[in-house]
């Protein structure tokens, strides 16, 4: 179901997925050692952003709350990924959307960012087991781009129905960077040790190779970092 919330002012795409269980993480035979052990997750029914939010949407947030607007690096605005905004920023973003709206808007989780990128698939890419042509903005994903920002959903969505979760920006998420998953949350819940100044980015990115765009691939970055191949999309959690 595809849900847009228009009180007060109008919030991004969302669409609203299925509660589940799926395995998160690489097996134990990958060499990313970041993304093991995998393991069982079970995430609750959640809406999430069929796109990564652009700069359109920042702007109305920027101007409302007179904070200074995302720099888009002379690539353009309007349908482009809002780009060099930190965590920080983003959970702003989230808070007063919510107040306008009503509704609970916020970071996705790590797992429910994974969960909803595969979209009930299993391999490394949503479509499969490696890159392929025209499938993601990334650099080296076999395409001329990697240049820059693209317009969001200027590649086949997942199928979910969600766009650019390989390549164009990676995407900030609620939880702490932790190098292992052990001992994380089998509930779909974020990991959060108060205090901490690293947060998990998921997704490839414009800049980033193709092993960068796997489902599977996280990095961390501080909390205050902005940078100009990374963005978000938001959850809006359901009753």
């Amino acid at each position: 179901n595809t849900a847009r919330d228009t009180s007060g002012d109008q919030g991004p795409v969302m669409l609203e997925l299925p509660g589940g269980m799926f395995e998160m993480g690489s097996p134990a035979h990958s060499l990313n050692f970041d993304e093991r052990p995998q393991h069982s997750v079970e995430v609750k029914p959640f809406a999430i952003g069929r796109f990564e939010v652009t700069f359109a949407d920042y702007r109305r947030f920027a101007a409302a709350a007179e904070t200074n607007e995302a720099g888009d690096a002379g690539w353009g605005h309007a349908d482009r990924p809002v780009i060099n905004v930190s965590w920080d920023d983003a959970q702003a973003y989230a808070a007063w959307l919510s107040r306008q709206t009503g509704e609970t808007y916020r970071l996705p989780t790590e797992a429910e960012w994974e969960y909803a990128a595969r979209a009930g698939t299993s391999d490394d890419y949503w479509w499969g087991i490696t890159m392929k042509t025209d499938a993601a903005n990334c650099w080296g994903c076999g395409t001329a781009l990697g240049e820059q920002t693209l317009p969001v959903g200027s590649f086949t969505a997942n199928p979910w129905g969600l766009a650019d979760t390989a390549g164009n920006v990676a995407e900030w998420v609620a939880d702490c960077y932790h190098p292992t998953y052990s001992d994380a949350p089998a509930d779909g819940s974020a990991w959060i040790d108060p205090g901490c100044t690293e947060r998990v980015v998921r997704g490839g990115s414009w800049n980033g190779t193709a092993e960068a765009a796997r489902v599977t691939k996280r990095m961390a970055l501080a909390a205050d970092a902005q940078r100009d191949f990374v963005g978000f999309r938001l959850v809006r959690e359901i009753d």
